[in-house]
């Protein structure tokens, strides 16, 4: 009887004691967060990531209570913030703001990344998607995108695209694999030289994000042909979506979201990605953010996390087809 009292004395011991420490986390994260939660920005203050973020951050702020720190690691296309945030504690109070540059094209076009998108991380919300916009010069005689598939093919050595970074070259590449029109990509240092060349003539079209060519397609500078995607773009009204032009395929969507490093307790996931999502569905936020041409929301946890992987598969597809290599 002694020993049975004895064995059993243990038995509850050793259960008591594994399960204090299987409590003892979870308990010490119902009171997340007791100190202030940074936000990594990997691009400039004034930027379209940027201030996705700031007006995301101040509703959750405002909503929780909760203090929060936004920071700009500037560099090498967000790549130097993602870093950053993948070597941060997993505790919660360290959450990337990522955007597709720094996450899906990075992943699928340099072989040496100090970080993956869905490995190193946990995805917890998208913020916002976009397409891109297929713009030529105002006064060209090509007036739709099959127009200029078949102008480029007439005039192969006037046929040319700017392109500013990795995400817009393998969009224009995606459309010259889907079309079978020859282009050759003429690098510039931003969307606003790029368009600057289509305007004077330097280039024939560019793909290029909302913001920067919405006023000049409204002043008459520049013409739009086409959104990348299945749906026209509000801000763009009477501009046709690529797959009503007859290429669907040409589905390019940049995105921007929450991430948090690979490894933060589960229960603190859980309510990053609720407050986060409460503040995106915020009527204010969802206005704010349309105002910059973008389609606020979108996937979260598991199925962002396939969205990206998804992504990071498609974008990978065109780099091989086209033989693209881009410095990192």
């Amino acid at each position: 009887m002694t020993r049975t009292r004895h064995a059993f004395a243990c038995i509850l011991t050793a259960f008591l004691a594994l399960t204090g420490f299987a409590q003892s986390p979870a308990l010490a994260q119902t009171d997340f967060p007791k100190q202030p939660v940074h936000f990594i920005v990997g691009f400039a203050a004034g930027g379209g990531n940027d201030l996705f973020a700031r007006v995301v951050v101040q509703k959750l702020q405002e909503n929780t209570g909760i203090t929060t720190v936004i920071e700009n690691k500037v560099g090498a296309g967000g790549r130097i913030a993602a870093d950053y945030a993948a070597r941060a504690t997993p505790d919660g109070y360290t959450v990337l703001v990522g955007a597709s540059g720094q996450m899906s094209i990075a992943a699928a076009i340099y072989p040496n990344l100090n970080y993956h998108p869905t490995k190193s991380f946990i995805p917890l919300n998208m913020i916002a998607s976009f397409p891109l916009v297929l713009v030529v010069p105002y006064d060209h005689p090509v007036k739709t995108v099959k127009d200029m598939v078949a102008w480029a093919k007439a005039n192969p050595d006037k046929s040319n695209y700017g392109t500013s970074s990795p995400a817009f070259t393998i969009a224009s590449e995606l459309l010259k694999l889907k079309t079978g029109m020859p282009a050759v990509g003429i690098p510039y240092k931003s969307s606003n030289e790029s368009n600057l060349s289509v305007i004077s003539g330097q280039s024939l079209f560019t793909i290029s994000d909302g913001p920067p060519v919405i006023p000049l397609v409204e002043g008459k500078k520049i013409r739009a042909l086409a959104v990348t995607g299945t749906k026209p773009s509000p801000e763009l009204p009477g501009v046709p979506s690529m797959a009503e032009m007859g290429y669907p395929e040409v589905n390019t969507q940049l995105y921007s979201g929450f991430f948090v490093p690979a490894g933060t307790p589960a229960p603190i996931v859980a309510k990053l990605t609720a407050e986060l999502a409460k503040a995106i569905a915020d009527p204010a936020v969802q206005t704010a953010l349309k105002k910059m041409a973008v389609t606020p929301g979108g996937p979260t946890g598991d199925a962002f996390k396939k969205y990206i992987d998804d992504d990071i598969k498609t974008n990978a597809d065109v780099v091989a087809a086209a033989k693209l290599k881009f410095e990192q």
